[in-house]
C-alpha cells in the first residue's frame, strides 16, 4: 500500500491540482481540478485538466473520485469533465447546501436546487473516502466557506483554503457564511495534527522570483504563519482577520 500525489499548478487562479491514488490497486482521485476559464472572450479551456488526466491514464490509474474542498469563488471547477471523462464520483462538505442557499438568493438563481443533488456523495466529519487500501478521512474545516472539509489521508492534509503558505498567512472570511472565528478553530485542529503531516494547499499566489509552494508542515506553518502562529490567540485572529 503506497500513497502517489501528483501536484498540478494552474497559474492563471495560482491554484493546485492533485492526483492522489493508492499504486497497489491503481485507484485514483482529483482534488479541487480546474476548469480554466478566460472571463473577457467567455471561452473555457480544457488543457490544464487534461494534463492531469493524461498523467492518470499514463500511470495505468482509475480515477474513482473527484474531491471538492470547497465551493471555489475564483475559479471553475471541472468536477463534471472528469466525470464526463472518467465516470467518476462528485463529493464534497455537506455544507454546500447552505452554500446554494447564498447563492439562490444573491444571484436570483430560481431553479437552483440547494440539496446538494449535483453531487454524488455529501461528506460530513468522519467520514471516509476508500482507495485501495487508503482511507481517506473528513474533517470538517469551516471558516473560509461554510462547506470547507479538509481530507486527511496517510500523512497527507488536503486542506483547500484554510491557509496559505507562512508568509501569505489565511484566506479570506468576507464571503456569506465565513467566519474568522470559526477558520480559527478550524486552523487549531489541522496544528494539532502530527508535526510532520503535509499540509497541501489549494492556492499559492508567489511574489516574482518565487516559485509556487505547494506544502508545507504543521510544525512549518505553526511557527512561521504570519497570521497564526502558537502565539496568535483567537480575540487576536479575529480582529486582524
Amino acid at each position: 500500500m503506497a500513497l502517489d500525489i501528483t501536484s498540478f499548478y494552474e497559474s492563471e487562479s495560482g491554484t493546485w491540482t492533485y492526483l492522489v491514488a493508492e499504486t497497489a490497486s491503481k485507484e485514483a482521485a482529483i482534488i479541487d481540478p480546474v476548469w480554466v476559464y478566460d472571463p473577457v472572450s467567455g471561452q473555457a479551456d480544457s488543457a490544464f485538466i487534461e494534463q492531469v488526466l493524461e498523467r492518470a491514464d499514463e500511470k495505468r490509474y482509475r480515477v474513482l473520485w473527484v474531491l471538492e474542498t470547497h465551493a471555489h469563488a475564483d475559479h471553475l471547477t471541472a468536477a463534471g469533465e472528469v466525470r464526463t471523462r472518467t465516470k467518476a464520483r462528485i463529493a464534497c462538505g455537506r455544507g454546500i447546501c447552505s452554500v446554494q442557499l447564498t447563492f439562490k438568493r444573491a444571484f436570483n438563481l430560481l431553479d437552483l436546487a440547494t440539496d446538494g443533488s449535483q453531487f454524488d456523495r455529501l461528506l460530513v466529519e468522519g467520514d471516509t473516502v476508500s482507495l485501495g487500501d487508503l482511507e481517506i478521512r473528513v474533517i470538517e474545516t469551516p471558516g473560509h466557506t461554510n462547506d470547507s472539509v479538509t481530507y486527511l489521508v496517510g500523512d497527507a492534509a488536503f486542506i483547500g483554503d484554510t491557509l496559505f503558505s507562512p508568509s501569505f498567512g489565511t484566506a479570506r472570511c468576507d464571503f456569506p457564511g465565513g467566519s474568522a472565528g470559526q477558520l480559527y478553530d478550524s486552523i487549531s485542529r489541522l496544528y494539532q495534527l502530527p508535526d510532520d503531516t503535509r499540509l497541501f494547499l489549494c492556492h499559492d499566489y508567489p511574489e516574482e522570483g518565487r516559485e509556487p509552494v505547494c506544502q508545507m508542515t504543521v510544525a512549518q506553518s505553526r511557527q512561521d504563519n504570519i497570521h497564526i502562529n502558537s502565539s496568535t490567540t483567537r480575540d487576536a485572529f479575529v480582529r486582524m482577520r
